[in-house]
């Protein structure tokens, strides 16, 4: 059933009142939907991305701490509601997916900043829109903004088949990189060969490192795109080729390396947060984004989806499962 916006004025959301572990997580029924400002937009939501910073913001653990209580998630698809004064790039029931939201993408209504919208080809459904966002726009700043990565160049996804993952596959190979990656299951390592990877090697396999090696004949790959370094790092730089370089897309606690490895590399290990993109820098990645979707390179692979009440198994699944298999996604 559609409403005109002045009938609509409560949804549902997840809130959440206290940092914690995934429990804290709570749907609310009675929430305000909020209504768009000036270069603002209000949409309906119809699927959410549930992406791995997500759990870390809400453990309180994170850089970026937001006032309590909040709702959570910046990766949203569904159909514009109404805008605001001066909003000029899209209208009222265009399809949507948004790079960033203000209210919270976790809920039934959100409102986004005009700039951080962008249209939704009719070729991807709502729940691929909600896995554009933070997966794509990280790759892009990993492989280009960070590693200036080259056509020609060899590139290892040090897991690979996780929403950043195959996004990392896609774009590397549009680039015309050779493309490496890793998946800790036979069903992750299938995917990213689907996914734009010329080899997959399986990271809970013992030497499997050596087999990496070996694929690139002992010189070592230019390029890592690494999605947990607390347990890879050091692994990594020992991967590497002369002049490679490692970005830290994940990392999930403390890990020692030796300096050395990179002495003898002239190598560099360089941290990766969207968070930091310029708009220039936003806006390069969004129009080579688009390209992606017209050319039909871009295609995002849904793993699994929950409804909105489930999102603690969603925030829970997300950090403990064995091997992940696409983009996690909460439907409305």
């Amino acid at each position: 059933m559609t409403m005109s916006t002045s009938l609509i004025s409560l949804m549902r959301a997840i809130r959440v009142s206290e940092f914690g572990a995934p429990s804290v997580l709570k749907v609310v029924s009675g929430v305000s939907v909020p209504q768009p400002g000036q270069g603002k937009v209000l949409i309906r939501v119809h699927a959410c991305g549930v992406n791995p910073v997500e759990t870390y913001i809400r453990t309180g653990t994170h850089a970026r701490k937001p006032a309590l209580p909040y709702t959570p998630g910046t990766d949203a698809a569904g159909v514009v509601e109404s805008v605001g004064e001066g909003v000029t790039v899209v209208k009222k029931g265009d399809r949507v997916f948004t790079t960033g939201t203000e209210s919270g993408s976790y809920a039934e209504y959100t409102i986004a900043a005009e700039d951080c919208v962008h249209k939704l080809p009719d070729a991807l459904d709502f729940a691929q829109g909600a896995a554009i966002g933070i997966p794509y726009f990280t790759a892009f700043r990993a492989l280009v903004h960070k590693a200036r990565s080259k056509a020609g160049e060899t590139v290892l996804i040090h897991g690979a088949s996780g929403g950043v993952g195959v996004a990392a596959c896609q774009l590397s190979r549009s680039m015309g990189l050779r493309v490496l990656g890793t998946a800790g299951t036979p069903d992750g390592m299938k995917l990213i060969t689907n996914n734009g990877a010329h080899l997959a090697f399986n990271h809970r396999e013992e030497g499997y490192t050596d087999k990496i090696m070996a694929a690139t004949e002992g010189r070592g790959v230019d390029v890592i795109v690494e999605m947990l370094a607390n347990v890879n790092l050091s692994k990594d730089l020992q991967m590497l080729a002369q002049g490679g370089r490692v970005t830290v897309v994940g990392s999930r606690g403390p890990v020692e390396i030796n300096p050395r490895d990179t002495m003898s590399k002239e190598s560099c290990i360089m941290g990766v947060a969207l968070f930091f993109a310029t708009p220039e820098e936003t806006k390069q990645c969004a129009a080579q984004l688009f390209a992606g979707m017209e050319a039909g390179w871009l295609r995002p692979v849904v793993g699994s989806k929950y409804p909105l009440d489930k999102a603690t198994q969603a925030h829970h699944d997300i950090i403990e499962s064995s091997g992940a298999a696409g983009k996690i996604v909460l439907t409305m």
